[in-house]
């Protein structure tokens, strides 16, 4: 006998409360109580009474976790408390030194601090309306983020509704991240399918969260430790961060069980200790330890610098190294040519991970390391950054050892190598040395290029063994009866190749111009250039002082374009695409005075190397944005941009009082200039 209305709101309400609760035991205490089982036998039945009961459906339903339609882009979301970044100390002077300078603010006061874990994530505000989650942003800028609620929602260890009293309004920031394990799966599955691989756990769980589809956020499986507590309006708040803590924990909230009330610098110490020597047992990354004036009144009367409080500070891990036997330094040619040196290692643990081969940069770094085939040398593991060399450990050598030359011909096609003048590379000068090429077209049908799905590397090779494809041109006069006569290739791959051909011919001229592969010109450039030249032929013709006029672009990169565009194969090929109605135009920007632009008034300075682009792209991004960029730290500089193995500039910008972006801070702080300028 079907229940009465009546009775089917508080049966919902009470599967509701029973599923709500189950996956707080699961996913925050990981500690259950009911079998999966019992739990889907739970959720299908609500599901049912949902769908005979729309008008019943709410936004903090379980069942409500997944199933947004994909969004068109982020709205931008003000945060009513500023979201802020955290200075670094990278030893134990300067983490003294900033406790000297908290006690000395605080009028010699003692004071209890906090340690946490610094998760390698991405930092949110969540924000909830009478217990229930109503919005979640990303931090952007620190004053504007995106509007990432259907996404959140997606992640389980977020609570959709609050336990116990919690106040009318409240928000709470924390740390997505993707643990190791599900980004190791993730890869794994990427290789199996021949995509490429995701560089490291920290850029995939920033790429998840915004992602438009939330379908694809939930299937990564990410997770979260809440880590402050923000806004929470008239309601009374807790008289320390450790008890607020507490306080977050009662409502619901995954707060990380390895913090730690400290009240010296000595147990601060050994709090950091602990976790650099154990660090690699967590099932997440983490590159050091967040230590926070406890007493939240101290916080206030500390205040802030700029936009870091002065009541916190992030103790970094330093790059983990180790020292192995250098076996061979091989050459690998890149797809401009390049000869790139790197080092064959007798086989290494670091950070957790075997290290067989690493980095050697080009050969005036190795001659002026010193660096010799057969020595011991110390590798440095930066987070997930390629590994390289540092140096030879010089009082284990023997005498066996070799120098390294590069090679006078190219290994791969025999052609005599040349060095330009002004480049620390050489390069392999035959357009058509077949791992040029063959790097060439793995580039252009990549992701990132003209996407091409369904030619892989292996695919790339089979196509230029079989005389195929001779130029990138070449991939759109491939007709389906010549793929079908290659071994292993059926009707439907050969199909989707084609068609996958035919629809990359509308793929926007940045992406054109990024997958011709013209040297020093990646992604962000192409973007750059193509806001100016609206054409390829436009682009084609433009002289070096007219490219450098772009925003972004230097002497050398208008060299490289110049160069590639004057020669006659290029140009060739350019033909061909055009012919074969790969064209696209775009309609050049109007200039925008700099003033205006998001980074209109900050001064950068960039120190060390950057993985997610080289340090002419990253200057590019910020001038496109409105902001400079000079050598020298000043006090007029706003920003540094630390890299890996910073130089004296970290030192200048530290007794400055110079602001330090990490990369990862530096790229949402990018992130959010750019959703500002759109």
């Amino acid at each position: 006998m079907p229940m009465p209305d009546g009775g089917i709101i508080e049966r919902i309400a009470e599967l509701r409360k029973d599923l709500n609760y189950h996956n707080h035991r699961y996913y925050v205490l990981d500690d259950p109580v009911a079998s999966d089982a019992e739990y889907d036998l739970l959720m299908r039945e609500l599901r049912s009474l949902e769908a005979e009961h729309p008008e019943l459906v709410t936004s903090e339903s379980p069942t409500q976790r997944v199933g947004a339609a994909p969004a068109s882009g982020f709205s931008q979301v003000q945060h009513s408390i500023p979201m802020l970044s955290l200075a670094n100390a990278f030893n134990r002077e300067e983490l003294e030194a900033w406790h000297r300078r908290v006690k000395s603010l605080l009028d010699d006061a003692d004071f209890a601090m906090v340690c946490e874990l610094k998760i390698d994530g991405l930092a949110v505000n969540l924000r909830y309306q009478d217990g229930v989650l109503a919005q979640g942003a990303t931090r952007g800028d620190g004053s504007v983020g995106e509007d990432v609620t259907q996404n959140i929602r997606t992640i389980r260890s977020i609570p959709v509704s609050l336990l116990g009293g919690p106040p009318p309004h409240l928000e709470v920031r924390g740390e997505v991240y993707l643990p190791i394990d599900d980004f190791n799966r993730l890869n794994e599955e990427r290789a199996r399918q021949g995509e490429p691989l995701y560089a490291n756990p920290r850029n995939t769980g920033a790429g998840s969260v915004r992602q438009l589809d939330p379908k694809i956020t939930a299937s990564r499986n990410l997770q979260i430790w809440v880590y402050s507590l923000g806004n929470a309006g008239d309601h009374p708040k807790p008289e320390s961060h450790w008890e607020s803590l507490e306080w977050l924990k009662e409502l619901g909230f995954r707060v990380n069980p390895n913090n730690k009330l400290c009240h010296t610098l000595d147990e601060v110490a050994d709090y950091y200790d602990h976790w650099l020597e154990s660090r690699h047992e967590l099932p997440y990354e983490t590159d050091g330890v967040v230590i926070k004036v406890d007493s939240l009144a101290y916080q206030d009367d500390l205040g802030v610098a700029g936009r870091e409080p002065r009541w916190a500070i992030a103790f970094k891990f330093p790059a983990e190294q180790a020292i192995t036997r250098l076996l061979d330094i091989r050459i690998n040619v890149g797809r401009t040519g390049s000869l790139n040196p790197y080092a064959i290692l007798e086989p290494v643990v670091i950070s957790g991970a075997t290290v067989r081969q690493a980095s050697l940069h080009n050969e005036e770094d190795i001659h002026r390391k010193d660096i010799r085939i057969g020595d011991w040398v110390t590798i440095e593991r930066a987070g997930d950054v390629i590994p390289h060399v540092l140096g030879p450990v010089l009082a284990r050598r023997d005498g066996s050892e070799r120098i390294f030359h590069i090679p006078e011909t190219c290994p791969e096609c025999g052609t005599p190598v040349v060095k330009p003048a002004d480049e620390a590379m050489h390069r392999c000068p035959n357009a058509s040395c077949p791992v040029q090429f063959f790097e060439l077209l793995k580039h252009f049908v990549s992701k990132g290029a003209m996407d091409i799905d369904g030619l892989g590397e292996r695919w790339c090779g089979i196509l230029i063994e079989h005389g195929l494809v001779r130029d990138v041109a070449g991939l759109y006069y491939l007709e389906k009866e010549q793929l079908l006569r290659l071994d292993r290739m059926g009707d439907k791959l050969a199909t989707k190749i084609i068609d996958n051909i035919r629809a990359s011919k509308t793929r926007r001229l940045p992406r054109l111009v990024f997958a011709l592969g013209v040297l020093h010109v990646g992604s962000e450039i192409a973007e750059l250039l193509t806001q100016r030249y609206s054409s390829l032929d436009e682009l084609s013709v433009a002289t070096q002082d007219d490219l450098t006029g772009v925003a972004g672009v230097g002497p050398k990169i208008a060299e490289s374009v110049v160069g590639y565009f004057g020669v006659p194969h290029n140009l060739e090929v350019i033909s061909r695409l055009k012919q074969a109605g790969v064209d696209p135009r775009q309609q050049a920007l109007d200039s925008v005075p700099t003033e205006d632009l998001p980074l209109g008034s900050l001064t950068f300075v960039i120190t060390g190397s950057l993985s997610s682009f080289s340090r002419r792209e990253a200057e590019g991004q910020i001038k496109a944005l409105g902001g400079s960029v000079t050598s020298s730290v000043t006090g007029k500089t706003d920003y540094l941009v630390a890299g890996e193995s910073p130089g004296s500039k970290l030192a200048a910008a530290n007794r400055l009082g110079t602001r330090v972006l990490d990369e990862a801070a530096f790229l949402e702080l990018l992130d959010g200039a750019s959703s500002k300028k759109g």
